[in-house]
């Protein structure tokens, strides 16, 4: 995930959380970028116009590390300890290949397990675990191998956080979506590919993320799409393998046929998750009391004046980190 610019990410945050100056500046040519697991040595990046986007790697601004102390138990002492004791507990999987001296890698499942290293010894085997058995979704899964589901500008991510500093990403599962030509598969490895990249920001590890699922225009059709099998692989992933803090998912404009798609979906949820749906339909003011409207544009009630980034143009900057997905790939349970 990336940012436009400064002022555009830090939009819906107190003046006291916005940095000074942007926090996304291009790393020097030559110099490795600490938080990637690659060998690309430059950040990428898109120029739109006067903005240049790309990935948010920098210092986490004042409001997450405040969020890092109160909700993470994040000290510097902790972290140190946190990581040394993760690493040592990793060594007893000896079936499990990963990236051994990256204590930022160790971090990226320390945080949303509240650097219980046990708790996240147990996310990492996981996460891990889910690829493995969802293997023909996730087999050589990167931006290139997937031009399809960008190109029909169904899923995308705002420029902007929301005023919790969070991720706000958005699927549009009615009118946009023409389900003859993007399936639900295409669809969930467009989100992972995302979420992957949220992954690597140091402020959504502390902060997370929100989703918007906007079902304005679904059809019949489009729900006989969803199956059972579909429905527990993406609950449990949510509930179970992404290392990530993902805080609301926010149903919009949903028909009253929507009531048949998370039928399929409610026998798996458990109660953490199940909180943190919320449906909202056409009533605006019930998602204003999640999400401030200086934080949406116009289409959810919002006053953001911020040009809504399209999948294309996300998908131009993701092109660009095929080396790092690669990386991604390569690690997990080694083949038998």
């Amino acid at each position: 995930m990336t940012m436009l610019t400064a002022a555009a990410a830090m939009h819906c945050l107190p003046k006291s959380a916005v940095p000074e100056g942007p926090s996304f500046r291009a790393k020097a040519p030559n110099l490795r970028v600490p938080t990637m697991l690659s060998d690309i040595d430059q950040l990428p990046q898109i120029q739109m116009g006067e903005f240049i986007l790309q990935f948010e790697l920098g210092e986490p601004s004042a409001h997450a590390k405040e969020v890092a102390i109160k909700e993470l138990r994040e000290t510097p002492e902790r972290q140190k300890e946190a990581t040394k004791e993760l690493a040592r507990l990793l060594e007893a999987e000896t079936d499990l290949h990963y990236p051994k001296d990256n204590e930022e890698w160790l971090i990226r499942f320390l945080r949303p397990c509240k650097y219980y290293p046990e708790s996240a010894r147990d996310l990492i085997k996981r996460y891990y675990s889910f690829k493995v058995k969802h293997s023909d979704v996730y087999n050589n899964l990167k931006p290139s191998g997937e031009m399809n589901i960008f190109n029909h500008n169904i899923l995308t991510v705002f420029p902007n956080r929301d005023q919790l500093g969070r991720r706000i990403l958005v699927l549009e599962l009615g009118k946009r979506w023409k389900h003859k030509q993007v399936t639900l598969d295409e669809v969930f490895k467009g989100a992972v590919i995302f979420l992957e990249a949220a992954m690597l920001e140091p402020e959504t590890q502390i902060c997370g993320a929100v989703v918007i699922f906007d079902m304005d225009g679904l059809s019949l059709q489009q729900t006989w799409q969803f199956t059972p099998p579909f429905a527990k692989r993406i609950v449990d992933w949510l509930q179970d393998s992404v290392p990530l803090r993902i805080k609301a998912i926010h149903i919009v404009n949903q028909p009253k046929i929507f009531n048949v798609v998370f039928a399929l979906f409610k026998p798996f949820l458990r109660e953490k998750l199940r909180s943190r749906i919320i449906f909202h339909g056409t009533d605006r003011e019930s998602l204003h009391k999640h999400m401030s409207p200086k934080c949406l544009p116009a289409a959810y009630g919002g006053i953001l004046e911020s040009n809504r980034i399209d999948s294309d143009q996300w998908y131009q900057l993701l092109l660009k980190c095929d080396p790092e997905f690669d990386a991604i790939n390569s690690y997990g349970y080694k083949k038998k």
